[in-house]
């Protein structure tokens, strides 16, 4: 193995012999090894139970990005073309954790779990339709989470009727997160496409586009017809015919993640068309971070904020009881 480069050396240590490709339970050992070593994870060594749930997320996160063929087998190609190598290496040398931002950070984990903990109510480990409309604050509109649960942009592994698991649940939030990465402009480029023939008409957007005009009229927004929308989503994207919208368009604008919010997030939509001077000055200060980085470093302050509130308010010697109360 010496004379192989250190992804190959990496891929030929972590696949057994007769495969040609790494699966999820792979990096099972990477990760263990990392939770027992690691001194910005000693913390949870107390509770196995997040210790597994941080190792599981890290690994989704992984194949979320990496695995682009998204059938669940990662090859040597797709480990050679992502980011994969640099992240092991920064985190074998960063102290902090949460200062490896790419796949291996706490906070970020912690942010994804603890947004699946709120809206899974029963805590049965599965989020349905009804649980998913309430995310981001009633965000999204009923037409795309029914698009979701057809499992159009992605088969679910929950394996129950009508419902997503936690690895279902982690492809979601990175995609509607970070509408900037490939892998989410592929995710919606597949809802929106009804007919599944690789382009995007003024039809399919504007059956999307019907339920967010309806719920801007019953706030009392200004409604915007879909014709001028048309009108800023063929200039915001520039495909190459005005007369739809292809993926290869959608990846070549940089606008594109803004034209999902305008056809099914209401409140990304008015954010963006009011343009919030203090994010655009956050995304000029440090343009390396993404889109997914801003929020969960977002998320993750209000939610310490909110724990610390009610650690104040129920000062108890109890931490928390695990039946009952988010984890953490």
């Amino acid at each position: 193995m010496l004379a192989m480069d250190l992804a190959t050396q990496i891929y030929t240590i972590l696949k057994p012999p007769y495969r040609t490709y790494l699966v999820q339970d792979d990096f099972k050992p990477v990760l263990k090894e990392l939770l027992s070593a690691h001194p910005g994870l000693e913390f949870l060594q107390s509770t196995p139970e997040f210790q597994e749930r941080y190792a599981e997320t890290v690994i989704h996160r992984i194949f979320y990005y990496m695995n682009r063929s998204g059938n669940g087998r990662l090859t040597l190609r797709e480990l050679k073309r992502g980011n994969l190598i640099d992240a092991m290496q920064h985190v074998d040398e960063e102290e902090d954790i949460n200062k490896v931002l790419r796949y291996f950070s706490y906070e970020h984990f912690y942010v994804i779990y603890c947004k699946f903990w709120e809206l899974d109510t029963d805590h049965d480990f599965f989020i349905d339709r009804e649980n998913l409309i309430k995310y981001g604050n009633h965000s999204l509109t009923y037409r795309i989470v029914d698009r979701i649960f057809s499992q159009v942009p992605r088969k679910f592994t929950s394996k129950v009727e009508g419902k997503m698991n936690y690895e279902d649940f982690v492809y979601f939030i990175l995609a509607e997160e970070d509408k900037s990465s490939e892998p989410s402009l592929e995710y919606w480029f597949k809802c929106i496409d009804l007919d599944g023939n690789g382009v995007l008409t003024p039809n399919e957007m504007q059956f999307f586009y019907e339920e967010q005009l309806h719920r801007m009229e019953c706030m009392a927004q200004e409604p915007v017809l879909f014709e001028d929308i048309l009108c800023q989503i063929v200039d915001m994207i520039g495909p190459e015919n005005e007369g739809y919208i292809t993926l290869r368009d959608v990846k070549g604008s940089k606008l594109s993640g803004n034209v999902f919010n305008i056809l099914f997030n209401l409140n990304k939509f008015i954010a963006f068309e009011t343009r919030d001077p203090f994010l655009i000055r956050q995304e000029r200060e440090d343009p390396n971070l993404t889109e997914w980085d801003r929020f969960a470093h977002r998320e993750y302050i209000r939610l310490s904020m909110e724990e610390d509130g009610e650690d104040l308010s129920n000062a108890s010697g109890d931490v928390w009881e695990e039946s009952l109360e988010a984890p953490f």
